[in-house]
Order: structure tokens, then C-alpha cells, then sequence
């Protein structure tokens, strides 16, 4: 039996930021994907995993994967009508590298960042 999350009210919810950006870097691929706070479920995720975009990339794992999967979110966020994210980003991770060019490439995609 899956409990659902409870109701919050909707002058709390409005000041909420609701959609999450988080990102996860292994040693052989790039992941995001933007979660919806108040349900707690994924709205959106790009990863470098996927079958389709493979052979389109030399690497799965270096900056110019992460600048593709950031362009490619952002283009999935603005056909799901999700026009703005804020950013989680752990405790290690600096704005350097693969986080940034996630980030810069999601912010050219055209979607605002919080």
C-alpha cells in the first residue's frame, strides 16, 4: 500500500520552489533529473544511458556528455511547460566541471534558474 504524501495548503505550496534540479555523476555516466517537491516524483530526467543517445557521443562521461544532457533536459522541461527549476546540489559538489556545464546548459536551453 503506497501512502501519499500529505496535502500542504496552497498559500504554503505557492512559495515553495517545486521543481528540483539534482544531478548524479558515476564513473561511467551523467544524470539529471527535476523532481516535483510536492508529490515527490520525477517530472522530467535525462541520462546519458539511454539507448538513443549513445552513439551520438564519444564519451558518456566527461563535460561534453554533461553539456548534452543539460541542453537535452532543458528541451524536455520546456516541452513539459516546466519554465523555471532551483538547483540541489550536494555537499562536494562545486559550480566547476560537469556541474556547471549541466547547469549553463540547462540556462541556455532557455528554462530560468532559482
Amino acid at each position: 500500500m503506497v501512502i501519499p504524501p500529505p496535502e500542504r495548503a496552497a498559500r504554503v505550496t505557492r512559495f515553495l520552489k517545486p521543481y528540483l534540479l539534482r544531478m548524479h555523476f558515476t564513473n561511467k555516466y551523467v544524470s539529471a533529473q527535476v523532481i516535483h517537491t510536492p508529490t515527490s516524483t520525477v517530472a522530467c530526467s535525462a541520462s546519458s544511458q539511454e539507448k538513443l543517445l549513445r552513439p551520438n557521443m564519444e564519451s558518456t562521461r566527461d563535460v561534453a556528455a554533461a553539456t548534452k544532457i543539460g541542453k537535452l533536459l532543458g528541451e524536455r522541461l520546456l516541452l513539459k511547460g516546466i519554465p523555471a527549476v532551483s538547483i540541489h546540489m550536494k555537499r562536494e559538489q562545486k559550480y566547476h566541471g560537469k556541474v556547471k556545464a549541466v547547469i549553463d546548459s540547462v540556462r541556455e536551453a532557455g528554462v530560468k534558474l532559482l
